[in-house]
């Protein structure tokens, strides 16, 4: 009777290992999906392209900085889209108007930069030529329906600082308030 039983569990022991080479051998077919987001009260959403966006200055030479006081200016841009104005869902009143504010370390009234070049800071302007101060709310806009584009340029600047080469760079967050 040992003996039946033992080929039995000899023959099923090699029938779960043939069946777990055979598995192993097949190409692995799973994945994931991560999903983040949020639900929030606004009148416009932020194009996805403009949430998070990289400005590539480039290479500048020292001496540009040196006597002009600033480099070359650079466009970037911030779509809006699916902007509406009436609140359906409350009795709170209607959007009308927003401001933006840029966030980020402030240097000489522009804002800061990180690496190894000196005497330079980032900074930005909208399209009405207002100059941004880090943390400062820039003048009311007021929304149009839809789709909107908010224009703005940016340069390195001197933050009258000695002047040293190097690689640089920031991060600039923004955020709107709706009224």
């Amino acid at each position: 009777m040992f003996r039946k039983t033992a080929s039995h569990a000899l023959f099923l022991l090699l029938n779960v290992c043939i069946a777990c080479q055979a598995y192993a051998s097949q190409p692995q077919t799973w994945g994931r999906v991560n999903m983040t987001g949020s639900i929030i009260e606004t009148a416009c959403a932020i194009d996805v392209a403009s949430r998070d966006q990289t400005v590539e200055i480039g290479t500048l030479p020292l001496s540009h900085i040196a006597r002009d006081g600033q480099g070359s200016t650079l466009a970037f841009s911030i779509k809006l889209v699916n902007c509406i104005l009436a609140k359906n869902y409350n009795s709170l009143p209607d959007w009308h108007r927003f401001q933006l504010t840029f966030e980020g370390d402030e240097d000489s009234g522009s804002f800061s930069m990180k690496g190894d070049a000196q005497g330079i800071a980032l900074q930005i302007v909208d399209g009405s030529g207002n100059v941004v101060k880090p943390g400062t709310q820039l003048p009311v806009v007021e929304i149009v329906p839809d789709e909107m584009r908010l224009n703005y340029f940016l340069r390195l600047v001197s933050n009258n600082q000695l002047l040293r080469v190097g690689e640089y760079s920031s991060t600039v967050k923004f955020k709107m308030d709706y009224h």
